[in-house]
């Protein structure tokens, strides 16, 4: 729950913060005020790479088969990212939102039916759902821990649902025990939306295997990274056939090579080159997530212990955060009404770079937009699309898009005393919050 503070509490809060910080050694004035800067070295770059894939990408520029038919670096991936994640079959796709457009379509998502899903999500969880014509519903989020509101979700489920898409945001993983115990109630699929949580895992199992299919994206701030890529899972192969002949411009495994077609389709295949970039990178992945780990869990244990700071939690079933984001709640009456805007200045004349992250997708014109054209009034009719215009709120996520901050993955890669210097740069300026909100 985020701290609240009164006027009356704001100076002892300030003096606990001030002790804190004397505590710590570190008593300067912060950048902005003249103080020293807290962290002068840059936070490691990403994306990481070396000799492994500047070889990966010579195999395949010499092999002179670039391209998925005849290639080997697809399959051979596909093959590597269903065992490290336990997928039964795996298709690698161009891109992540490629891989929820595919997912989609192979479950069977149609024009005219619903589809849940968050409103604190990158714009691909629901412009893959425009792709199909389908109607996009939101449930508002947790902001406790920035993943869709499992206890809203059932509410919002109607005859015409077909798909939930839960999004495994930052890292962190939704409540997938509730999600799946609601979706087989009412008999509609679930389309796990990875794309930011590789090797993320609910009770021991990893993200994107849980439900019906699992998305992932491979852009190039991902955890596992090919500038652009993407993959889905699946636990049914007839489910995987409908998706390869769909990525495969129509063409399924068993067409391969003729001019037959299975179905409908489109040009979505993932090059050799991407896939090789993901094979080398993958030889760090798992140290990478197990550094980002313990450091996101450090953090966040620093964090909590400063007034007006609400780390992203964690529900019980969450057994590996992959923390793309660290993401926290930004109190500013516990920072002398520090405005967020000015807090983040504060940090980056500290070194420490963040962001404010997402705002409400539901609310944006792009949304109005699309269900106001002349295919929707067509598919749904008027009467139903102002419903749905009546029943677009999410009030916790407009509070939440007003609270949060990010730090990015990469910071995470850093040396431990890294994340002290972050928060005893938010200590140094909580300390001095006032004078701050007066520059």
């Amino acid at each position: 729950m985020t701290t609240r503070l009164t006027r009356r509490q704001l100076p002892a809060a300030a003096g606990i913060a001030l002790s804190a910080v004397s505590a710590l050694g570190a008593t300067e004035k912060p950048a902005m005020l003249g103080g020293p800067k807290i962290r002068t070295a840059p936070f490691p770059a990403w994306p990481r790479f070396d000799a492994t894939e500047e070889t990966a990408l010579q195999d395949v520029l010499r092999s002179g088969k670039w391209g998925r038919s005849g290639g080997q670096y697809v399959k051979r991936f596909e093959e590597a990212y269903a065992k490290l994640t336990g997928a039964k079959e795996v298709l690698a796709v161009c891109n992540g939102t490629s891989a929820l457009t595919v997912a989609l379509h192979a479950l069977g998502v149609e024009p005219g039916d619903e589809v849940v899903v968050p409103p604190y999500t990158f714009i691909a969880t629901v412009n893959a759902v425009l792709r199909q014509h389908a109607l996009p519903v939101f449930v508002d989020s947790d902001p406790e821990t920035f993943q869709l509101d499992a206890r809203k979700l059932e509410a919002a489920i109607t005859r015409d649902t077909k798909a939930l898409v839960p999004v495994h945001l930052g890292g962190n993983v939704c409540d997938m025990d509730a999600i799946l115990a609601i979706a087989k109630k009412r008999g509609v699929v679930v389309v796990e939306d990875a794309c930011q949580s590789h090797l993320a895992e609910w009770r021991g199992r990893k993200v994107g295997t849980l439900g019906d299919a699992g998305c992932f994206s491979f852009q190039a701030s991902k955890n596992l990274n090919s500038g652009e890529g993407g993959a889905v899972a699946f636990q049914n192969e007839d489910v995987r056939e409908r998706a390869y002949a769909f990525h495969n411009s129509g063409s399924g495994t068993k067409s391969l090579g003729s001019f037959m077609y299975a179905s409908e389709g489109s040009n979505l295949r993932l090059t050799e080159f991407q896939a090789a970039l993901l094979l080398a990178q993958m030889t760090r992945l798992e140290q990478q997530a197990k550094l980002r780990m313990e450091n996101g869990t450090y953090l966040a244990s620093l964090l909590r212990q400063i007034p007006g700071l609400s780390p992203a939690g964690q529900y019980a079933g969450c057994t590996n955060n992959a923390f793309h984001l660290f993401m926290f709640r930004y109190d500013a009456a516990a920072f002398s009404g520090l405005p967020r805007a000015g807090f983040l200045k504060a940090l980056a004349a500290e070194g420490i770079p963040a962001s404010t992250g997402y705002t409400p997708l539901n609310t944006q014109d792009f949304l109005k937009n699309a269900l106001a054209s002349r295919g929707y009034l067509r598919i749904f009719g008027e009467r139903r699309l102002k419903l749905w215009a009546d029943q677009n709120h999410c009030p916790a996520n407009d509070r939440l898009c007003t609270e949060a901050v990010w730090f990015t993955q990469n910071l995470m890669l850093s040396e431990r005393s890294a994340m002290d210097q972050i928060a005893d740069a938010i200590r140094r300026i909580q300390a001095y919050s006032g004078e701050l909100a007066r520059v």
